[in-house]
């Protein structure tokens, strides 16, 4: 069960290292830090991936920036709680490392950053277009954990992709492929006041809908910005009627 509930979000990335540790939390006696990897795009830019690393993978007093590491792990979700607000924080939760030289660096860029996600949409994708006319959807997907946990990703497709996954209604189970990136963005705070933040999701370049006999009922969504959708109630928005799941 544990090995099945892996292979559905798996991610591998390679780049270089640049910055230091820092501690995140302790889970039974270990303790997990952040470190921050820069990873090259097939253009001439780049993105800044936060890896979670246990404390028993790696020694994480030693300064490692300008060095280059292969991960592999899961993309992973948790809800901070930022005073009266929840903020999703998410970040690459590495089961296996090593470090590389140059020359063990893999030709196609597109090999240095992969991710697959099997999971089901938990809310209304949004579909929009650029003011140059490219179309986007942004995607929340919940990918299950083991002992009922959940992952919630945010994904975004483009061109085809995007009119298709507009289509996918709460609850549709979908398989993607594609790259974890970063994107820079302002927030506006107040009348006068803006922030520049970092948003992290996966660029889908692959997506398909996967028909189910059986769709969850329910998504346990750990924040008031996702709110949990029941297939009774996607029936009832749909027909009218108040529909009840057979047993």
């Amino acid at each position: 069960m544990l090995d099945k509930v892996i292979e559905n979000n798996r991610v591998s990335i390679i780049g270089e290292v640049v910055s230091e540790f820092q501690f995140s939390h302790e889970v039974f006696g270990e303790g997990f830090y952040l470190v921050n990897v820069s990873v090259d795009r097939l253009s001439d830019m780049v993105d800044i991936i936060p890896l979670m690393i246990s404390e028993r993978l790696i020694d994480v007093t030693k300064d490692y920036r300008g060095m280059k590491i292969e991960v592999s792990g899961q993309f992973r979700s948790y809800n901070r709680h930022e005073g009266l607000k929840n903020k999703l924080i998410l970040s690459i939760f590495v089961r296996e490392l090593q470090f590389v030289e140059d020359d063990d660096m893999p030709q196609e860029q597109s090999k240095s950053n992969q991710i697959y996600l099997d999971g089901y949409v938990c809310k209304p994708p949004i579909y929009r277009k650029t003011p140059l006319g490219r179309e986007i959807a942004d995607i929340l997907i919940a990918v299950n954990r083991p002992y009922g946990k959940s992952d919630y990703i945010p994904c975004i497709a483009w061109g085809r992709n995007a009119r298709f996954a507009s289509t996918i209604e709460v609850g549709g189970h979908l398989q993607v492929q594609g790259r974890v990136q970063s994107r820079e963005y302002t927030k506006k705070i107040n009348e006068e006041e803006t922030e520049k933040r970092v948003a992290y999701e996966v660029s889908v370049s692959k997506i398909d809908f996967v028909e189910d006999e059986e769709r969850p009922t329910h998504f346990p969504i750990p924040s008031k910005r996702y709110r949990s959708v029941s297939l009774s109630e996607i029936l009832r928005q749909k027909t009218g009627k108040t529909v009840r799941p057979s047993v």
